[in-house]
């Protein structure tokens, strides 16, 4: 992976960055979908998890303190409502009438009664509601009126309090979905269980999360733009390149990095090797699509790198040293994924291989650097950290002291005593760093209310998404922890994220689908570098569920 110099950036919640290259919340779950469907109609919808319902009645005419007698406007039908005496006078007023007069009525009145009966059928009962998706960012997300989109408004959508909880969070999941496949848009029971932190990636699940939390037809369009961009370059063996042959490619090749990433990018949408799914584009339509064959050959090619010893890197491979433990970690975060997702026997003991690989390298400051077992930094360190989470929430081993010592590592790169980080020891602070250490001390034990990280997302809200000075790397960590935080600190992310990456995202000729690196600080990491990231934060809605989230 390129090697990043230090900066600082903006956005809606973080930005800045340092060290060689840098990068999962109580929500209300009736949010509606992101870019964000609106109603025409005004519907009274409960403060709590309630689906649109027709707007409740008028709360009837105002009756005056002092009753009907002192009112100027009451009628004789008003008082005889209320039980006045005078009704007695309508008796006299009926004998004194001729008698075409009361025949008239009599006839006038089987009228209407014959009116009242066929009317109702020439009436179609029906509650017409327009839904409009807003090209920008409204404040509907505040709102707790759970609105659907396309076809999800016809199914039962699960919420995230219909999920069983576990003990542990982060390990493979033994929970049992049975008692809940009505409620499953779409998911398939036929395939093994997976980790409960993967469950966001099935498709009953994700269409549930991206309205839970703020995604949209636009987040979701983007989505299939960059995967149809990434299949679109695709080598002949299954590999990525960083080099190209699209345009703005990285300054040094790095397959290894390239390949793992956009595995990342197929995987954090759900498709695996073995498993279609429905895509939602940009015009709200979802449609089956199918990655198997791109997975397949992807993965073919990563395991022609892995060696005995459980390590990717291959003389050629990875073209400068300091970049080599930065792909060894995210190839073993996408190899740990998949068998997570798929539990798919050949990959158990090459993702378990990487993992003791992993183990073993780590410094004995406790994290990781540019080489195997030499030196620690907050960059690499926060790579392999999510590398060995994927690895427990796939059940596989992972020796909890390998954690104590990262969070040692961790206390000695802080400089106010732990809401803010840096490269390494000594080193100033800076968003990018904090970031990725705050999302490492998320899975590694820290509540939602623990006051240091409360203090670290406060410093991270002066730094938003901000293209000025994109800083793709920061805005990365900083939208896995603002999303693993909930409540306020995500929806103001969110309300700049939603609008600003997808309008980025290069919409007509070659390059269609990717994102630019020009105006980002790691430009040098290349067209595909900067679209996976992108990839990724649009991913986030599902990708991972939320540490915090009450199922836990």
């Amino acid at each position: 992976m390129p090697t990043p110099p230090a900066r600082t950036g903006p956005q809606s919640s973080p930005s800045s960055t340092g060290g060689p290259i840098d990068g999962l919340p109580q929500l209300p779950l009736a949010i509606p979908l992101g870019s964000t469907p609106v109603a025409t109609q005004n519907l009274n919808a409960p403060d709590d998890f309630a689906p649109p319902g027709i707007p409740r009645a008028a709360a009837g005419p105002w009756i005056p303190a002092d009753g009907f007698q002192n009112s100027p406007e009451i009628t004789e039908m008003d008082r005889i409502a209320a039980g006045d005496d005078d009704i007695d006078r309508l008796g006299g007023v009926l004998s004194a009438a001729p008698p075409w007069l009361v025949s008239l009525m009599v006839h006038m009145l089987g009228l209407v009664l014959v009116g009242l009966l066929l009317v109702p059928s020439l009436i179609r009962n029906e509650l017409h509601l327009e839904v409009l998706f807003a090209e920008t960012f409204g404040e509907q997300l505040e709102e707790n009126v759970f609105t659907m989109a396309g076809d999800l408004e016809e199914e039962p959508l699960l919420t995230l309090s219909d999920l069983t909880s576990v003990d542990d969070p982060l390990a493979s999941a033994e929970t049992n979905l049975e008692p809940l496949r009505d409620q499953m848009l779409a998911a398939s029971f036929e395939d093994p269980q997976v980790g409960l932190a993967f469950t966001g990636r099935e498709p009953g699940m994700k269409d549930t999360l991206l309205l839970a939390y703020g995604g949209s037809r636009i987040t979701e369009g983007a989505v299939g733009e960059a995967l149809r961009w990434l299949e679109k370059n695709q080598k002949s063996n299954g590999s990525w390149s960083l080099r190209g042959p699209y345009q703005d490619g990285a300054v040094t090749e790095n397959k290894v990095a390239a390949t793992a990433m956009a595995l990342l990018a197929f995987q954090g949408a759900g498709f695996t090797h073995d498993a279609t799914r429905p895509m939602l584009n940009s015009a709200g339509n979802k449609k089956e699509v199918d990655y198997r064959r791109v997975v397949g050959r992807g993965w073919d090619a990563m395991l022609e790198w892995l060696d005995k010893d459980g390590c990717f890197w291959k003389k050629g491979k990875v073209s400068v040293e300091h970049h080599r433990l930065y792909s060894q970690a995210q190839a073993t975060i996408a190899i740990c994924e998949l068998y997570a997702m798929t539990k798919d026997k050949r990959f158990r003991r090459p993702a378990q291989r990487a993992i003791d690989y992993a183990v073993r390298i780590q410094d004995a400051k406790g994290g990781w650097r540019y080489q195997a077992g030499i030196d620690s930094d907050t960059s690499v360190t926060g790579w392999f950290v999510m590398a060995l989470q994927s690895a427990r929430m796939a059940g596989l081993e992972v020796p909890s002291e390998v954690f104590e010592r990262v969070s040692r590592f961790l206390d000695t790169v802080t400089d106010d005593g732990g809401s803010r980080y840096g490269y390494l020891p000594g080193y100033g602070s800076k968003p990018s760093m904090t970031a990725e250490a705050l999302l490492c001390r998320q899975y590694l034990g820290w509540p939602r209310d623990d006051e240091r990280l409360q203090r670290g997302i406060a410093y991270l809200a002066n730094y938003p998404i901000d293209w000025s000075d994109a800083n793709s790397y920061y805005w990365y960590y900083a939208t896995q922890v603002m999303h693993h935080m909930e409540g306020d600190e995500w929806l103001a992310w969110n309300r700049v994220m939603v609008q600003e990456i997808p309008r980025q995202q290069v919409t007509k000729g070659g390059e269609k689908g990717s994102w630019s690196p020009r105006n980002d600080r790691w430009a040098m990491g290349g067209r595909l570098y900067m679209t996976c990231l992108c990839t990724f934060m649009l991913e986030v809605y599902y990708r991972h569920l939320p540490i915090y989230a009450e199922l836990y």
